[in-house]
């Protein structure tokens, strides 16, 4: 059989499957339709959104999604303050360079992928200071839009990560300790979810 043939088979399937939907969905009930094409297409992007950023709070990544955000964002807005922290005093200690990476392969970049490379370089050599920025100028407008309570959440998420990775390589007799500069740039961080 030519490519030609599957060809024609792939175009009859498509008309086919085509006649069944507005066989079974009259035209009045294009809106019927139209609401499930769109309920299947909110459920694929949450899904994603919870793989990109390990998130698992449902409600949450649904208004995210509803909002535009895309996987590779919502991976970006965890990550960033993972790394400044880790640098917060000048320094990427190799327990909190081994945080920031479980904490990338936490929200679903593995080791495989661009993401989990560029963070490596960023481990090895601090990212320049107009990530920040860029990132808070983000979550200033992100936060405009959602409640109190979705900001909230997703604070605890993003800074509860960033928080870690500034106890990894603290501590003494095995009570982890958050250095000034690091506190300090936590304190910022949440400065940038309106609190």
């Amino acid at each position: 059989m030519s490519d030609d043939d599957d060809d024609d088979r792939r175009i009859e399937l498509e008309d086919r499957r085509r006649a069944l939907e507005e066989a079974f969905f009259p035209k009045e009930g294009e809106r019927l339709r139209e609401r499930l094409h769109l309920e299947h297409e909110q459920r694929t992007a949450t899904q994603a959104l919870g793989s990109a950023s390990g998130i698992a709070d449902g409600p949450l990544l649904a208004r995210l999604a509803s909002l535009g955000i895309r996987a590779e964002t919502l991976a970006a807005l965890t990550l960033i303050p993972l790394v400044e922290v880790a640098w917060a005093d000048s320094e990427m200690d190799p327990r909190e360079r081994a945080a920031v990476l479980r904490g990338a392969e936490s929200c679903g970049v593995g080791p495989d992928t661009p993401s989990h490379r560029l963070l490596e370089i960023w481990t090895e050599d601090r990212p320049a200071s107009e990530l920040l920025d860029s990132w808070k100028r983000y979550i200033r407008a992100l936060c405009a839009e959602l409640s109190a309570d979705e900001r909230r959440r997703l604070e605890e998420r993003i800074l509860g990560g960033a928080r870690a990775v500034a106890k990894a390589a603290g501590g003494f007799l095995g009570f982890a300790a958050v250095s000034k500069e690091e506190e300090a740039l936590l304190e910022e961080l949440g400065k940038a979810f309106g609190r």
